[in-house]
C-alpha cells in the first residue's frame, strides 16, 4: 500500500466516525420504507458523519450520502449497493439505514431490461475502492470551513484521482444510469442532450432531478387525514 492510500484510510476512518450533528429522524415506518423500495431506486441518506457534514456544506443539501436498490425478494429482502468510504462498493440491507432519514427517488419510464442492465453494471462494480482523492480533498474542509461561494461548492467535490477502479456513491450510481443512457441532469445544445461528467454529480442531484420521481412510502397506501389521533393538551387552570 502507497503512502498516499495509507493516509487516505487513514482519514476514512476518521471521516466516519459521528459529527456533532444530531441526527435525523426518519419520517416513514421502515415496514412501509420496505414495501415502497423498488429495484433502481435512488435511496438517499440524510447522515450525520463527519463526511456527511462536509458533503451538506459543499452541497447545500439535505442529503449526504446515496445507495442503489439492487434486489428485492421474499429471502434476501431489500439489498442496496453503495460506495462506502472505508470499504468500498459494497451491498447493504435496507435494514442498514432504518434509524436514518432518507429519500427514495424512482427513475422514470425505463423498460425492465434497461434498468437490469443498469443493476448489473453497478454489481460489477462490487469490490473497488472508495475515491481516496476525494477522501483528501472532503478531509480540509472539516479542518477549518471555508467561506466557499455557493457556485463554487459543486467543484469542489469533482476533484478525485479519476482512477476507474475507484468511486464514491454519486458518481457509481450515475455512471450506472448512463450506461444505458438515462438522463439526471443533462445540458442542452441545440435541443441534444449532453452528458454531465460522472464526478460532477452529489447525492442531491437524484432529488431535484426532473426524471427522478419522489416516493413518500406512507402514501403508497391509502391516507385518510380524518382517521389521525391527535394530542389536545389540557386546558390550563
Amino acid at each position: 500500500m502507497g503512502l498516499l492510500a495509507w493516509f487516505g484510510n487513514k482519514i476514512a476512518g476518521y471521516l466516519q466516525k459521528p459529527g456533532n450533528a444530531s441526527p435525523t429522524p426518519p419520517t416513514s415506518e421502515f415496514t412501509a420504507l420496505e414495501q415502497a423500495i423498488e429495484v433502481g431506486d435512488v435511496l438517499l441518506i440524510d447522515g450525520n458523519s463527519r463526511i456527511a457534514t462536509a458533503i451538506k456544506y459543499l452541497t447545500q443539501s439535505t442529503w449526504s450520502h446515496a445507495a442503489l436498490c439492487v434486489e428485492k425478494d421474499n429471502e434476501k429482502g431489500v439489498v442496496l449497493l453503495e460506495a462506502d468510504v472505508v470499504e468500498g462498493v459494497r451491498l447493504v440491507p435496507l435494514s442498514y439505514y432504518q434509524s436514518v432519514h432518507t429519500r427514495i427517488c424512482r427513475p422514470v419510464g425505463i423498460r425492465p431490461d434497461d434498468m437490469a442492465k443498469a443493476v448489473d453494471y453497478a454489481k460489477n462494480r462490487l469490490g473497488h475502492q472508495y475515491d481516496t482523492g476525494h477522501i483528501l480533498d472532503l478531509a480540509r474542509y472539516l479542518i477549518s470551513t471555508p467561506p466557499v461561494p455557493v457556485e463554487w461548492r459543486r467543484s469542489l467535490l469533482t476533484f478525485g484521482s479519476g482512477d476507474p477502479t475507484k468511486a464514491i456513491c454519486s458518481s457509481l450510481i450515475a455512471q450506472a444510469f448512463q450506461s444505458i443512457h438515462y438522463p439526471i441532469l443533462p445540458h442542452a445544445m441545440e435541443e441534444k442532450l449532453i452528458r454531465r461528467h460522472h464526478s460532477q454529480y452529489v447525492p442531491g442531484d437524484f432529488d431535484i432531478s426532473p426524471y427522478f420521481a419522489i416516493i413518500k412510502p406512507n402514501l403508497q397506501e391509502p391516507f385518510n387525514p380524518y382517521q389521525l389521533q391527535w394530542h389536545e393538551p389540557s386546558a390550563a387552570p
